[in-house]
């Protein structure tokens, strides 16, 4: 019985999470003119289909509730999603991947570092396990996207990042070796209006993951940089 009010209760605390910060929303359409002649021709240049996220992932403005001062990040991995709180109650929504449960991070950091179009050096255990390279080239097809915003603990950096994704189909997805990614388009935009001391506050999973096996194999990009 403790167990089903504990579920229960965690059901609950999920309810008034979403009630909390999604309601209002209002689309926030991607503005291309701040992109960088490099950006314009590197997204150009992907080889990835261009897919268009559902709607319920795409940029907006939203109703914020919760206590997070104005310029902080929150993400509620969860329900898949990274707000960037704004004055007067409100937070722009990111669609996001996130890190299936058993390589989710959660915590409180900062940003300690910022990086355009940057290069993967995927960790021992990513190689080991999805058989990549020691090193990947920054371009248009690395798994870091056309930007990264690097976690920190204290002067300490996690190995975690909020970046890019040459996968964006998996947005809405608890499935990549940890990181928190966005569309290239959308981690431009976030890139551009945070900068290094962000706060980030990312919230603990409740759920169970809905990571498959059988995307396993093609599911890069996580905790390296």
């Amino acid at each position: 019985m403790s167990s089903l009010w504990s579920k229960l209760g965690l059901l609950a605390a999920g309810l008034m999470l979403a009630g909390c910060m999604e309601t209002g929303a209002t689309m926030a359409p991607t503005n291309e003119s701040a992109f960088k002649p490099r950006d314009k021709e590197l997204l150009s240049k992907v080889s990835y289909e261009k897919v268009q996220v559902p709607d319920n992932y795409r940029r907006s403005i939203v109703d914020y509730h919760r206590k997070e001062a104005p310029g902080t990040i929150l993400v509620d991995s969860d329900n898949h999603y990274l707000y960037l709180v704004q004055d007067g109650g409100k937070a722009l929504r990111y669609g996001i991947t996130v890190g299936e449960e058993a390589m989710a991070w959660s915590g409180v950091a900062k940003i300690g570092n910022m990086a355009e179009w940057p290069a993967w050096h995927p960790t021992q255990s990513e190689i080991q396990r999805l058989g990549v390279p020691t090193f990947v080239a920054p371009g248009p097809d690395n798994p870091m996207g056309s930007r990264a915003m690097y976690l920190y603990s204290g002067n300490k950096d996690t190995l975690f990042r909020i970046h890019g994704t040459n996968q964006p189909e998996y947005i809405g997805a608890s499935i990549s070796s940890g990181c928190i990614r966005l569309t290239n388009e959308d981690a431009i935009d976030l890139y551009n209006r945070v900068k290094v001391g962000t706060m980030v506050v990312v919230l603990p999973p409740t759920r169970k993951s809905d990571f498959s096996p059988k995307v396993a194999q093609t599911v890069i990009g996580g905790a390296a940089n």
